[in-house]
């Protein structure tokens, strides 16, 4: 049954260890991460209608339409058919994106089972960039704009919250812990996922009249 796969949407600000626990789900549980970016880069490369579209739309420096990257989604779920389940990496960002992804899934018999947030302290965020840049001077690491890019995770993900909190989705881990840690709570999300999946044992008298 398609409601048998798992549908994730991982949050979690820059540097806080989504993308490699993103990498974990995909190498441990066979399920595809769906990257906004990557899809739209792959769309334009494939040179099909739709891929046309969304590099006139890029060539012009317009956004990309919402309607649009749901559509590159369900043409991901349809050429993965046997995949476990998908991981939305950089969608939704904004309420009515939610919405129209919930609809999408759910014309699929599909739904978002968890959004797990790896929650995660601002400034000792920040003193870890910090450090960082000092030791590595990675130009991503760049302390002033990654303060501007953690500030704009933030404006974005919280009315997101909100939503998939009345939907009673949201999974909140500590991202502050190791790595192993990390994993170790987002498996334990997976696995109560699962258990709410699995199909209920028929009890006597619902196999006895059954027959």
């Amino acid at each position: 049954m398609t409601d048998r796969k798992l549908n994730l949407i991982l949050f979690g600000p820059p540097a806080a260890g989504k993308g490699t626990q993103a990498k974990r789900l995909v190498a441990d549980h066979a399920l595809i991460q769906l990257s906004t970016g990557d899809m739209l880069r792959a769309a334009v490369a494939s040179g099909s209608e739709l891929g046309e579209r969304v590099k006139l739309i890029m060539q012009r420096g317009d956004l990309v339409s919402d309607d649009i990257v749901i559509a590159l989604i369900e043409d991901q779920i349809n050429q993965n058919p046997d995949a476990a389940g998908f991981i939305y990496d950089g969608f939704p960002r904004t309420v009515p994106q939610a919405e129209a992804l919930d609809a999408a899934l759910a014309s699929r018999g599909m739904a978002i089972d968890s959004v797990i947030r790896l929650v995660v302290d601002d400034t000792a965020l920040m003193d870890r960039i910090k450090t960082r840049f000092a030791e590595q001077g990675r130009k991503d690491d760049n302390p002033e704009s990654f303060a501007i890019r953690l500030g704009n995770y933030n404006k974005q993900t919280a009315p997101l919250l909100p939503y998939y909190v009345a939907q009673g989705k949201l999974a909140e881990v500590d991202g502050m812990q190791s790595i192993e840690s990390v994993s170790t709570q987002v498996g334990d999300v997976l696995k109560m996922i699962k258990a709410a999946k699995s199909p209920q044992k028929k009890g006597f008298f619902a196999r006895l009249f059954s027959r």
